[in-house]
C-alpha cells in the first residue's frame, strides 16, 4: 500500500471539502493519485447527496453581492435542512461564493431542467444545422450535437459551470454544493438567483 503523506490529505481536503478520513481512504484507494482520489470522493459524495435529494430543505439564507463598481448586483437563495447549518461559516461562505460566481459567470438557470424548453430547442436546432453543414455521417452528427449541447449547459447553467474561484478549473458550482452537503450531512440546494446589471435587460 502507498504511504499517504499528510500534505496530500490536506490538499485533497482543500480541493473537495471532504473529511480527513474520507480523503485518506480515497487517496489509499487511488494509490496516492490526487485527481483519481477526487473522482472517488465526488462519486461517494454524489451518491450520499442523491440519497438526501428527497429531503426537505426549507432553511437557509439569501446572500447578496454588489460588484465594486456598483454596476452588477446578485441575490441568491441557498437552502439547507436546519437553521443550525444555515448559520455556519461554511454555509455562509458557500452562499457568498455562489453570489460572486453568478455576478461573474452570468448563468441563465440554476439547473439544466430549469432552462426554458424553447431555449434548449433553439440551441439544438442551431447545433444540428452546424453539424449538417459539416457533412459528417448521421451518427457522428448526433454526437456532435450532444457534445455542443453539453458545452452550452456548462457555459450557461449555474450548477454545471466551472466555479470561477477554482484554480484547478475542474470543480463546478454543483461540486461545491455536493461537497458541503457531504460535510454537513444535510441536503443543500441553490433555489434561485437574480442578477442585475446596470443598463441590462
Amino acid at each position: 500500500m502507498v504511504k499517504i503523506d499528510a500534505k496530500l490529505v490536506a490538499e485533497l481536503r482543500a480541493r473537495t471539502g471532504a473529511g480527513m478520513m474520507d480523503c485518506r481512504k480515497a487517496l489509499e484507494e487511488s494509490g496516492g493519485d490526487l485527481d483519481k482520489a477526487q473522482e472517488i470522493l465526488r462519486a461517494k459524495g454524489a451518491a450520499k447527496a442523491d440519497k438526501r435529494s428527497g429531503r426537505e430543505a426549507s432553511e437557509g439564507l439569501i446572500e447578496s453581492y454588489v460588484h465594486f463598481n456598483g454596476r452588477v448586483a446578485v441575490l441568491v437563495e441557498v437552502n439547507c435542512e436546519t437553521d443550525f447549518v444555515a448559520r455556519t461559516d461554511d454555509f455562509k461562505a458557500l452562499a457568498k461564493d455562489i453570489a460572486l460566481h453568478v455576478a461573474s459567470a452570468r448563468p441563465i438557470a440554476v439547473r439544466i431542467e430549469d432552462l426554458p424548453p424553447d431555449v434548449v430547442e433553439r440551441e439544438r436546432r442551431i447545433f444540428e444545422a452546424q453539424a449538417a453543414d459539416e457533412k459528417k455521417p448521421e451518427a457522428v452528427r448526433q454526437k456532435m450535437v450532444e457534445g455542443r449541447l453539453r458545452k452550452f449547459y456548462e457555459e450557461n447553467v449555474l450548477l454545471e459551470q466551472k466555479f470561477v474561484k477554482d484554480e484547478t478549473g475542474k470543480r463546478t458550482v454543483g461540486d461545491l454544493v455536493k461537497a458541503l452537503s457531504a460535510t454537513t450531512g444535510e441536503k443543500v440546494t441553490v433555489r434561485r438567483f437574480a442578477r442585475f446589471e446596470l443598463g441590462g435587460n
